[in-house]
């Protein structure tokens, strides 16, 4: 091999593995902000997990000698040690581990916000070192050495840079473990619909999909494992297919939803990437734009029909990985140049073996995941408990939290006490610190008001207090009259009694009387 060559995989190796910090921004995008920590987290361990098993096991099961092009002698590559001087191996097994890791990050965004970080862990392991390998054999193993050839090679199948072997591969374990684990709560309401869950940062998703796209060129241009003459049209038709993909499914959803979604403004142009790698190679650029245009409407059908199987993918990973997998895989035969079909000379024939390979891809995918991931949930349970989901993955998981997630903890605590005389702790010089600044002023302003509505109540029961106190003292005040009334009143009958008694005797003795006597109002007696 050239030393370009080495140099143009070396290059295209880190392109690949920059396609990582994509998938960690793209999923931590796509998720809330409770579980963003462990989303990202588990990107990274994934690839350490499937760097190791690559090294250890994996490579030699996909490119050892072949057993009957069934799975390749992991004798062969075991614990990989290549010499000094063996610079093609080095620099392919780079390359290649990249694409493991690639496949086995699929699995991570579908089952996010629900899964134990070691049962993600275990589930890593599970696809790095059984399943991917196997289907790796099958379709490339012949890469590094002739004798190496998989069945499905043997036949014909082609799948240039992975749409079957990456995509279709994660797709079908993420249906497989989806099915297991069941959705998050609340995305499916009792009487059916499917309520939608925001990410937490869309623009970071944003950031994700292009930082997959830039990677996606050294996913596809590397494939060529040399530099040739493909490599341009290769990069071409990688740049053409994800923007007809976004313009269709961006078009899909304004017609069916009356607005351009954010998931089908990102999702489209994935899905054209997705769709365009199993045929980069050997297709016109005109092809490539009514491959990714398919795929934008394809990936937009899919997301529809999980929703309608209840069947709760985080970021729609499986509608763009394993639908726009399989549409490329077929688009092989019906776009491709017939020259360049290895066995089949129709477009026919070469769609058969396409959907055989499909086929085969399916069963051992999905159907291994199901049954080891099915026995490792009854020993294991892969799921957190509702408690720790509600609360999020960063907490129960790693004991990790954010300045915001800090705020809405404290607000949720003054919710649930009803005391607002604690304030919000402010975070200089972040989003948060300014929401908890604010907050605190509207808790200042509250405080204020209860405080003038607590001393108006004051002064409202005094007021109360003294009313009831001064109609008390004027009810005694008017007792007390009535009483010296009476008291004035009868001393008035005594005087006019002993007025008449001595009128009486005046009388009795010839004289005159002394007083004349003035009868008494009526209203005088009280």
């Amino acid at each position: 091999m050239r030393d370009i060559d080495l140099v143009w995989m070396a290059t295209c190796s880190v392109l690949v593995l920059f396609m990582q910090a994509g998938f960690a921004c793209l999923e931590s995008g796509l998720t809330r902000s409770k579980n963003s920590i462990n989303v990202a987290l588990k990107n990274l361990a994934d690839f350490c997990i499937t760097t190791m098993c690559f090294w250890f096991i994996s490579f030699s099961l996909m490119f050892g000698l072949s057993d009957h092009g069934l799975l390749g002698n992991f004798h062969t590559w075991m614990f990989f040690s290549p010499k000094e001087t063996d610079t093609h191996t080095i620099v392919f097994f780079l390359y290649e581990l990249m694409f493991c890791g690639s496949a086995v990050t699929i699995i991570s965004g579908a089952i996010a916000e629900r899964v134990k970080f070691l049962s993600y862990v275990s589930i890593a392991v599970i696809m790095s070192c059984t399943i991917y390998p196997v289907i790796g054999h099958w379709i490339w193993g012949g890469l590094l050495s002739h004798s190496s050839m998989g069945w499905l090679q043997s036949l014909g199948f082609i799948d240039f840079a992975g749409s079957t072997v990456v995509h279709c591969t994660g797709g079908w374990v993420a249906l497989a473990a989806l099915l297991i684990i069941g959705p998050r709560q609340g995305v499916f309401l009792p009487d059916g619909s499917a309520r939608a869950i925001p990410g937490s940062n869309l623009p970071l998703a944003v950031l994700g999909a292009i930082i997959l796209w830039v990677g996606w060129l050294g996913f596809n241009g590397g494939s060529t494992l040399a530099v040739t003459s493909k490599v341009p049209l290769v990069l071409m038709n990688t740049m053409l297919a994800p923007g007809a993909g976004m313009i269709t499914a961006t078009l899909y959803a304004w017609f069916t939803e009356g607005h351009a979604s954010p998931s089908a403004v990102i999702n489209g142009p994935l899905a054209g990437l997705v769709s365009v790698t199993a045929s980069s190679n050997i297709i016109l650029p005109g092809s490539a734009v009514i491959i990714g245009a398919v795929a934008g409407i394809i990936v937009m059908l899919f997301s529809k029909l999980l929703e309608r199987l209840h069947i709760d993918d985080a970021v729609g990973a499986i509608p763009v990985h394993l639908g726009g997998g399989i549409w490329g895989t077929l688009a092989v035969a019906l776009f491709g140049d017939v020259s360049q079909f290895t066995q089949a000379h129709t477009r026919l024939g070469q769609l058969i073996i396409q959907l055989l390979g499909i086929t085969a891809d399916g069963i051992w995918a999905f159907g291994i995941a199901f049954v080891l991931l099915s026995l490792l949930n009854k020993v294991f349970p892969l799921r957190v408990s509702k408690e720790q989901e509600l609360v999020g993955l960063n907490i129960s998981e790693h004991r990790a939290t954010t300045e915001i997630l800090d705020l809405f903890n404290a607000m949720e605590t003054q919710a649930q006490t009803g005391d607002i005389t604690q304030r919000i702790h402010e975070e200089p010089f972040t989003e948060a610190g300014q929401i908890a600044s604010r907050y605190n002023r509207v808790l200042d302003r509250v405080s204020f008001e209860n405080e003038v509505s607590r001393r108006m109540a004051e002064l409202a029961n005094l007021a109360k207090m003294q009313a009831e106190e001064s109609s008390e003292n004027l009810k005694e005040k008017i007792a007390e009259i009535n009483e010296f009334n009476r008291m004035a009143v009868g001393r008035e009958l005594r005087m006019i009694e002993l007025k008449k008694e001595i009128n009486r005797l005046l009388e009795q003795n010839g004289q005159p009387p002394a007083y004349s006597i003035e009868p008494i109002n009526p209203k005088d007696k009280g």
